[in-house]
């Protein structure tokens, strides 16, 4: 503790003050609203009673009048002398931090948006945070010191990114997806903030995560979800965040490896490991950060030595690359995912109990596309709506609407989606560039290409069926390359 530090400790202490109780209540229920799951129904609740405003309001309203509510409470405060943690003891002390990190947040929330985008735009290179002196010295204003500024300016930074990726990434309103946000957001920071940030903060690589569902559901998603919105400190020497969001993320899928090269690309090898290895190459889990996350792919592909070696890693935190008996550290946080059914896998013995458990700290299901449309058929709409967006740049009722017509006079309403979101984006594309449905044969659509979209039996997926073409018309004892010339379709 410095001289001056110390002064101020002093100056406290001799001024220690209490919240009245119409101020315990009012900051106690936003004490409790900084640190909930943000996509709850909880939340919802505890912004109207702070708000104080009607529970049809539009979200971004809703949050509008708490943040104002919020601002003025603390204003009043700051009239009193009261807008300061070192002022309050015990349980206020508390009440009084996450309070004042929730008004930090929402103060510097168009600020932290801006960041997240221009790194998504930058990449592997952590971006400046231009507004992080601002924000800091916000803290340091309200009573923290300049270790706590630095490690909450972080968390809130998490607590924007996680927010991002989970809301923006996997949109829809059916119960099933709803249940999928806040069970991702609890993976991110355990159900309680507060525990997570005592606690967890620098331990989630202990927590590894399964996730399951059909091909095309979104579990690519949903780990990019989870891997994007890891604790990441804040420099404030340098002014930048240790590293950026989206180098801190690796997947690698492992259907893709042969048998011979997938432990390579796992763990690395040396050079002369094996024939061919003419250099020496770093694996994933070598490229992985202490503050990164690998997504295993397929991980029901792989083979029982692989898995064995997998297990190690996880029980150990230690692997060697191929050709070598030197021991390296992995700090990261493994994330698997895989449409195959693992419990009859596992009564096969292709797929090892031991690294069954020991993957499924947290065991995450993503819905279906039929299952969400049955529980509520807007989500349709929403989908469509997103993937539009994603194809031209901008919003378009006209083609949301042209896309459905397709779907709907092609495949029919009861269509089941075996490929899911993704089959969904590819007949969104098809819609676009091809379709013109002829009312005359409800089997087989023939477009303006001469190409057809077949209706597909159950369980398989839509097709584009290649264009018949006439024969060409081929003189006797001439051979098809010499006679293009003269093919008279």
């Amino acid at each position: 503790m410095t001289n001056y530090e110390y002064i101020v400790y002093i100056f406290c202490m001799a001024r220690k003050t209490t919240l009245t109780p119409q101020e315990k209540e009012f900051f106690k229920l936003v004490s409790l609203a900084a640190f909930s799951n943000p996509l709850s129904d909880e939340r919802v609740e505890l912004d109207i009673k702070i708000g104080e405003c009607p529970s049809e309001l539009p979200i971004d309203e809703r949050l509008e009048c708490v943040t104002q509510k919020v601002k003025e409470r603390v204003g009043k405060l700051e009239q009193k002398g009261k807008a300061d943690i070192r002022l309050f003891d015990d349980d206020e002390r508390v009440i009084m931090q996450s309070a004042f990190m929730f008004e930090i947040y929402f103060l510097f929330s168009k600020q932290f948006d801006k960041l997240i985008e221009n790194q998504l735009k930058e990449a592997d290179r952590s971006c400046s945070v231009p507004f992080a002196k601002d924000a800091i010295g916000m803290f340091l204003k309200r009573g923290f010191n300049v270790n706590e500024a630095c490690r909450y300016f972080a968390i809130l930074y998490q607590i924007k990114r996680a927010y991002y990726f989970i809301d923006k990434g996997l949109i829809g309103q059916s119960p099933s997806i709803k249940k999928l946000r806040l069970h991702l957001w609890n993976n991110v920071f355990t159900y309680d903030i507060r525990l997570y940030e005592r606690f967890m903060l620098n331990r989630m690589e202990d927590f590894s995560t399964l996730l399951l569902g059909d091909t095309g559901t979104g579990k690519g998603t949903a780990a990019i979800a989870i891997g994007r919105s890891g604790y990441i400190p804040y420099d404030r020497n340098k002014g930048l965040f240790r590293e950026s969001f989206m180098s801190s993320f690796l997947s690698i899928n492992l259907s893709l490896y042969s048998e011979t090269l997938i432990e390579s690309e796992l763990f690395g090898h040396e050079k002369g490991a094996f024939t061919g290895a003419t250099s020496r190459h770093r694996g994933v889990f070598s490229r992985c950060s202490p503050y990164g996350s690998i997504l295993l792919d397929e991980i029901g592909d792989v083979s029982l030595p692989i898995q064995i070696k997998l297990l190690q890693l996880l029980q150990e935190r230690t692997f060697s690359p191929v050709g070598s008996h030197e021991k390296l550290r992995f700090n990261g946080r493994v994330i698997a995912a895989t449409n195959k059914p693992l419990d009859e896998l596992r009564e096969k013995g292709l797929f090892r109990s031991d690294f069954y458990y020991r993957l499924c700290s947290d065991c995450i299901v993503v819905p279906s596309l039929v299952e969400r449309i049955r529980e509520d058929p807007l989500e349709l709409d929403l989908i469509l709506n997103k993937i539009i967006y994603r194809l031209t740049g901008e919003e378009s009722d006209e083609l949301v609407s042209l896309v459905k017509e397709s779907i709907r006079s092609t495949l029919g309403d009861q269509y089941p989606w075996p490929g899911n979101v993704r089959e969904l984006e590819q007949a969104s594309r098809l819609s676009i560039l091809n379709i013109r449905l002829d009312p005359l044969n409800a089997s087989s659509r023939v477009t303006s290409t001469g190409c057809s979209i077949s209706r597909p039996r159950r369980g398989r997926a839509c097709r584009l069926n290649p264009p018949v073409l006439p024969r060409p018309n081929i003189p006797p004892n001439r051979s098809p390359r010499s006679s293009v010339s003269n093919w008279k379709p």
